[in-house]
């Protein structure tokens, strides 16, 4: 069997790894959320880290995959502890002790990386799909654009996240509270800002990086993030519909907030950031897909 044939092999088992993956995450978050499971968060994490993982190094290799986790690990880690001690960039905040989030890295726990890692990569993913990929030859906009957008993608999932995830469950506080149900603006802002960072950083290394063989990835491979990120999405609005239960909760500001106002609002934000991102990608994939068939057509038949 020639080496072509065997990494060719070699990569449909993977992706067929990767659907694999995707059901799993999505069975996962229905039983929690419809049946109460109690699913650790960290097994969840680590689904997504292993697609995330997976999907990045059949496309930039395990050393590129590690470099974006790298960056990726070392930037927001130091903001955040940052951001802890100083209030820049995203406010002043603490995370409470005893969360699910596990153990602390200085003052961040350690959960915190996996999950900017495995969403991070998803927003880049999809950002990839509506703008282009990165590589040694792309335009100085392409590298801006596709990091550009990406943060939007990475940031609209914590304005779905954040208020259930501090208001309402405390698993981080903000001290001085937030016009967003106890969230500040500045925390938004200050996501933009980490992720952008390392997105570009990362796009900075695609352009110096060694260019290798040319591939074309079929849609599938792109599709997979995408219904991956639109699983993340949905889980807002599932929560929302099976949360029949409503109780006030108190921000540290002391303005007293709605749970089921705060899950109705994660819900809206979710329809119309994540999920119309990723019909928006779905949307490109299949445009794409069909100018390179009507352009077959084209030089099948002499046009």
């Amino acid at each position: 069997m020639s080496q072509t044939r065997r990494n060719m092999r070699n990569t449909k088992l993977w992706m067929n790894i990767l659907w694999i993956l995707v059901a799993v995450y999505a069975v996962a978050e229905f039983a929690n959320t419809v049946f109460s499971l109690s699913i650790p968060l960290a097994l969840l994490l680590l689904v997504l880290v292993a697609f995330s993982l997976v999907h990045g190094a059949i496309r930039y290799r395990w050393s590129g995959i590690a470099t974006f986790i790298v960056i990726c690990l070392v930037v927001s880690n130091i903001l955040e502890n940052t951001s802890i001690l100083t209030g820049f960039p995203f406010g002043h905040y603490h995370y409470t002790s005893g969360s699910a989030l596990g153990p602390k890295i200085f003052l961040v726990p350690v959960l915190i990386a996996p999950a900017y890692f495995a969403t991070g990569y998803l927003a880049w993913a999809l950002s990839n799909v509506l703008i282009g990929e990165v590589r040694r030859e792309s335009s100085a906009l392409t590298t801006f654009a596709v990091p550009f957008i990406a943060s939007f993608l990475m940031v609209v999932w914590d304005l779905c996240l954040d208020p259930g995830a501090s208001t309402v469950r405390h698993i981080w506080i903000w001290e001085q509270g937030g016009g967003y149900f106890g969230v500040p603006l500045t925390n938004y802002l200050g996501w933009f800002f980490t992720v952008y960072l390392f997105f570009q950083l990362f796009a900075l290394f695609l352009r110096v990086r060694k260019a290798g063989a040319e591939v074309t990835w079929p849609r599938s491979y792109y599709a997979q993030a995408v219904v991956m990120y639109a699983v993340i999405g949905l889980t807002f609005v599932l929560d929302y519909l099976v949360v029949g239960t409503n109780s006030q909760v108190t921000d540290a500001a002391g303005v007293v907030w709605q749970t089921r106002s705060i899950a109705e609002a994660a819900a809206t934000v979710s329809i119309f950031t994540m999920i119309f991102a990723a019909a928006l990608s779905a949307m490109k994939m299949l445009q794409v897909s069909a100018a390179v068939r009507n352009t077959s057509a084209d030089v099948g038949t002499g046009s």
